[in-house]
């Protein structure tokens, strides 16, 4: 799966540090245009807004993907919040970088969000 209409940095090689396992089976996907539901939520992760979709689903999603209505958003572009299950020792292709995360594709060819702390990337 390619990150729908993301703007993507040069592809770099990232060495898996430690396992990684996706901690949302069914993850929030969201179109350009499509409002959304904000939720304050603390988190580790600066930069990311709890939202819920027009379809229900909820998910972290990049809040300069958003422009912010109080508690509601219109999204800016497309996103999808797949995360990848990735295991110490593997390569993986990274591209866009977002707020401690990068989304990669591993040499299967299975794509997603894979936080920082995780993984070891070329310069």
């Amino acid at each position: 799966m390619t990150q729908p209409n993301q703007p993507t940095n040069a592809p770099t090689l990232c060495r898996v540090l430690s396992d990684y396992h996706s901690m949302y089976p069914d993850p929030i996907v969201i179109r350009a245009g499509d409002r959304l539901a904000v939720e304050e939520r603390d988190s580790e992760w600066p930069g990311w807004l709890w939202c819920t979709a027009p379809t229900g689903k909820s998910g972290w999603v990049p809040e300069r993907y958003l422009q912010r209505h109080g508690q509601a958003a219109t999204a800016r572009r497309d996103y999808d919040a797949t995360e990848l299950t990735v295991h110490a020792g593997q390569v993986v292709t990274a591209t866009t970088h977002e707020a401690g995360w990068r989304w990669c594709t591993d040499a299967r060819g299975d794509s997603g969000w894979v936080p920082d702390e995780h993984l070891a990337c070329a310069p």
